[in-house]
């Protein structure tokens, strides 16, 4: 790690462009050690800027309320106010910003519980710290963040009880492909070129998905579609 966010999007030539904002992150973890090593390595990562810590649930609420940030990196287990409520808090808020829940367990069923509040998805605080950023980055963008084995572990432990939302929702045929594809963790553009449309199109059959099953996000309805049998262990694309 040679350099800050702003750093590495700096403009390099005669005439360059302004350099893209950073993606500014919120770190809401109760180990001081741990979030101070957060801190130090993901404020050296390319285009993000860390504008504040939290130490806890209802302190994360607070600080991202004053500071703004794009993406609170949110711990589930907290003093006076866990990872859970307070992502359903925030939430809750005029134009809030994107949550990642950041855990220890893969199997914890707290996170699914922090997905079903809304979050957009979830990483492990044993991942490279690269891959943790590329996840804020893509949370930040309007994406989800999935791993849909481990996904699928959390639901069988611990289900939303939103199963009974697909068969209500009357998905068409290539709204089903869609959202399968959705569960396989891939993007817009990725989906566009799996079924040979463009973006726009496929940007439009996510909406819609969304929008019948009633869920916050894609990652939302990415569990509706385990819990409801739509996408089974072993489904690749």
């Amino acid at each position: 790690m040679t350099g800050s966010g702003a750093d590495a999007h700096a403009p390099t030539g005669p005439g360059a462009g302004p350099a893209a904002a950073p993606v500014t992150l919120l770190i809401a973890d109760d180990d001081e050690v741990t979030r101070s090593g957060l801190r130090t390595l993901l404020a050296a990562q390319p285009g993000l800027a860390v504008t504040g810590e939290a130490a806890d649930g209802a302190e994360a609420v607070e600080r991202a309320r004053l500071l703004r940030p794009d993406v609170v990196l949110m711990d589930v287990r907290m003093p006076r106010l866990d990872g859970i409520e307070a992502t359903r808090r925030l939430l809750a808020e005029p134009d809030p910003p994107k949550v990642v829940v950041i855990t220890t367990f893969e199997n914890d069923g707290h996170v699914t519980a922090a997905l079903g509040a809304g979050a957009a998805g979830f990483v492990l605080k044993r991942y490279p710290v690269g891959r943790i950023a590329e996840a804020v980055r893509v949370v930040a963008a309007g994406e989800a963040i999935l791993f849909p084995a481990a996904l699928r572990r959390m639901v069988a432990a611990r289900p939303l009880g939103s199963a009974e939302a697909l068969p209500r929702a009357a998905l068409t045929g290539r709204e089903e492909e869609v959202l399968r594809l959705m569960a396989t963790g891939l993007s817009n553009p990725e989906i566009a070129r799996a079924l040979t449309v463009s973006q726009e199109t496929a940007k439009t059959h996510v909406g819609n998905v969304l929008t019948k099953l009633g869920a916050q996000n894609r990652t939302h309805a990415v569990v509706i579609a385990y819990e409801s049998g739509l996408v089974v262990p072993g489904f690749t694309g």
